[in-house]
């Protein structure tokens, strides 16, 4: 499992969503809140931020506790952000990987970032693989689930699909090949957090805009969102839809 924190709104310090509140992803590290799977996300952090005029995100990632990492409250104290995607890892299986494997992966104007775990994996996703084409295969940055599972997202996009469409799908498509899989997805460009919810938790706030696996303070402006749902955030608004199953 893992835990991932988006936002959109004024400039702030990184500092002020990532590591500063009480409740912050650098706290959810070792004391989250409301993880229902592990205990500890020390497998490697990753911040991904948009800088004005840039539509590519810069990302800081590496393969220690976000704690043990002697760099990151000076990089988050002075860089200043409207849009971040951060998160810390617990990883399904031990890897040989290391920051490759911290998310979040980047592509083009893309941030992403999965909380969950892909059952019997890697057999379990092996039915998918025609879905991508050998190239994408090649390219992947780690041998994770997270990973691949970006590759199906990322292959969606770059066809075509809305961002709505290639969580959804990929969501979907992975859970018949997987049932029982945990796929919370975050994907934002630094203009809008696209998020599913599949098997744990995610909760949201406005005014600024956060996204997150929970709430990083204890501001009753935060909501949770029910699962199986789709939700989609601007600066100005929240917008959550169920996601239709297919029936059998």
């Amino acid at each position: 499992m893992c835990r991932h924190v988006a936002y959109i709104g004024p400039e702030t310090a990184i500092r002020d969503v990532v590591i500063a509140p009480e409740h912050s992803l650098f706290r959810q590290s070792w004391a989250p809140r409301h993880q229902r799977h592990g205990t500890v996300n020390a497998d490697g952090f990753g911040i991904g931020w948009y800088a004005e005029g840039d539509p590519a995100p810069a990302r800081y990632r590496r393969p220690v506790p976000i704690w043990a990492d002697p760099g990151v409250e000076d990089l988050t104290r002075v860089v200043a952000t409207t849009a971040l995607l951060a998160a810390v890892r617990d990883a399904t299986l031990p890897t040989a990987d290391g920051e490759a494997a911290a998310q979040p992966f980047a592509a083009g104007p893309w941030l992403f970032s999965h909380n969950g775990a892909i059952l019997g994996w890697p057999d379990s996703a092996a039915p998918l693989i025609p879905d991508l084409p050998a190239a994408d295969l090649l390219r992947l940055e780690a041998r994770t689930d997270s990973a691949f599972a970006w590759a199906l997202v990322l292959h969606c996009l770059r066809r075509g699909d809305a961002p709505a469409r290639a969580l959804t799908e990929t969501a979907l498509a992975l859970a018949e090949a997987a049932p029982g899989s945990r796929l919370n997805f975050l994907l934002h460009d630094g203009t809008t957090v696209t998020a599913i919810t599949w098997g744990d938790t995610l909760h949201y706030r406005t005014r600024p805009t956060a996204v997150a696996s929970e709430p990083y303070d204890d501001d009753p402006a935060w909501a949770e969102v029910p699962d199986r749902t789709l939700l989609t955030a601007t600066r100005t608004e929240v917008l959550l839809n169920p996601i239709k199953e297919p029936t059998t």
